[in-house]
């Protein structure tokens, strides 16, 4: 099983051992991650702008290449889940974009939102399975109770994303019980952490990162666990003294695998 593997930039500069975990954990479970070819940053942000073509290209171009290896195109970082899944959704169900974005990128065959996106959390759920995952753990992290933080990326729009409830989701509490541990559920799970505005704004976006962490250590957590690389910077910075470590899911993933001293050598 093969998918065409989006990494995202931060995956692959400033957080590589993150991206480390998830290929050798891919591995473990029976799936393989085939890294497009000259990808680049998808922006990080969706454009909302009706107009806006050429920041929606980068997307484009990796959707296409999937389509072309007729493989879905997975990633485990989600502001880029979040920016790949809307640009798709803009070139099949709206026809400006998708002419405009064609003509410019000049495809063999213009790009018609045919790729899959999934979130690598969608494959150890939909596709593996947790119960399969449980299994297959070694070193079950028993004892640990953990926040799951969604953030706001992951789960909205709703109905574009697809992902989870937006107001009650569940996958990573789910994956935080395949992997041995206890998961905590406390309000501020899936507001936003204010990472976006953590260097214009912040004094306010640091009020945003202790409530989360005020939220999550009051309901008995004592780490958490996100799946964006912009929430994990951003709420380890928090100066809360209610803090508590908040830690990447390939990570603990690999942790709970037993393969996570193979990515440290």
């Amino acid at each position: 099983m093969k998918y065409s593997y989006y990494p995202g930039c931060t995956l692959k500069n400033k957080a590589k051992e993150l991206d480390r975990y998830a290929r050798v954990c891919a591995e473990k479970l029976g799936f393989e991650l085939e890294e497009i070819s000259e990808w680049q940053c998808c922006g990080g942000v969706y454009p909302l702008g009706s107009d806006e073509i050429a920041t929606k290209l980068a997307s484009v171009r990796a959707l296409n290449e999937a389509k072309e290896k007729n493989q879905d195109l997975i990633t485990l970082c989600s502001a880029c889940h979040h920016v790949l899944k809307r640009v798709n959704d803009d070139m099949k169900n709206v026809e400006d974009i998708r002419t405009r974005a064609n003509n410019y990128m000049q495809l063999a065959q213009p790009y018609q939102g045919e790729t899959k996106v999934v979130h690598y959390l969608e494959v150890l759920r939909d596709v593996i399975g947790f119960d399969a995952l449980k299994e297959k753990v070694t070193n079950p992290l028993a004892g640990k109770k953990i926040g799951a933080y969604y953030g706001c990326l992951v789960l909205r729009p709703g109905k574009i994303l697809e992902f989870d409830d937006p107001e009650n989701p569940s996958i990573i509490e789910d994956f935080i019980r395949a992997i041995g541990a206890e998961p905590v559920i406390y309000p501020y799970r899936n507001e936003c952490c204010g990472g976006y505005i953590s260097l214009k704004e912040k004094e306010l976006s640091r009020s945003m990162t202790d409530k989360i962490m005020e939220s999550a250590a009051g309901f008995g957590a004592d780490m958490l666990i996100t799946a964006c690389p912009l929430c994990r910077y951003n709420l380890n910075m928090s100066g809360s003294d209610s803090a508590v470590p908040v830690y990447y899911f390939t990570e603990l993933l690999a942790e709970a695998l037993g393969v996570k001293e193979e990515v440290s050598r």
